[in-house]
């Protein structure tokens, strides 16, 4: 489960990162921009927290 939190945690950062990249080249309108930014950003906040600083094979919904 952990490897798979991390999979999309990687994949909405480099989507975080792409929707700029998308607007420069003219792919994309400012408004897209705007959604594509908030969306990932949550979407990585939402799952890195599930994982990240955890020890492996333990997630924050698990209770010792």
């Amino acid at each position: 489960m952990r490897t798979i939190l991390q999979i999309i945690s990687w994949t909405s950062c480099a989507a975080t990162l792409l929707a700029p990249v998308l607007f420069l080249t003219g792919h994309l309108s400012l408004d897209q921009v705007k959604v594509w930014l908030v969306v990932t950003t949550i979407i990585w906040f939402g799952v890195t927290s599930l994982w990240m600083g955890r020890k492996q094979g333990r997630l924050a919904t698990e209770r010792e």
